[in-house]
């Protein structure tokens, strides 16, 4: 049987990527850059994110 797997904490970039698509669809219509910036900012916070969530679980 399969061990269950309680780290979380590489579902935020995942998570972040996607609530920045999101925000770039809206701005989509202004410019197509600003849609570019807002999928990588994503990407960015969610590996800032990670890092914290590492450190914290490690800190257990």
């Amino acid at each position: 049987m399969l061990e269950k797997h309680d780290d979380k904490s590489s579902w935020a970039i995942g998570g972040t990527t996607i609530i920045g698509l999101g925000i770039g669809f809206i701005y989509l219509r202004t410019d197509v850059m600003v849609f570019v910036a807002c999928i990588l900012i994503g990407v960015g916070a969610g590996l800032v994110l990670v890092s914290f969530l590492e450190r914290m679980n490690r800190n257990r």
